[in-house]
């Protein structure tokens, strides 16, 4: 399985778990491109349950605007924690 590391592809989670995460509904399943790291935090949707949680990787991820909302030609960056993301493997 690919790293986490600048300019790898990624797929982000698609569950939809009760109370609070900082993974937005519109970039569920989407497939974005690491930007950069921004830092090492605890998992937020940990944190809102009261829990301390490991600190882990968290990313500017790229996506195309149109692949998240279906129109626009520009892209848009969310930050977000390793847990909600699956490198994807290139092809050969």
């Amino acid at each position: 399985m690919a790293e986490l590391a600048p300019g790898v592809r990624v797929r982000t989670r698609t569950t939809d778990p009760a109370g609070h995460t900082r993974l937005p509904r519109y970039a569920r399943g989407a497939v974005g491109v690491l930007v950069e790291e921004a830092g090492r935090h605890p998992l937020a949707d940990d944190r809102a349950r009261g829990r301390a949680g490991t600190p882990q990787q968290v990313w500017h991820v790229r996506f195309a605007a149109a692949d998240l909302f279906g129109s626009g030609d520009h892209t848009v960056t969310v930050e977000l924690w390793a847990d909600y993301l699956t490198p994807i493997e290139e092809d050969p």
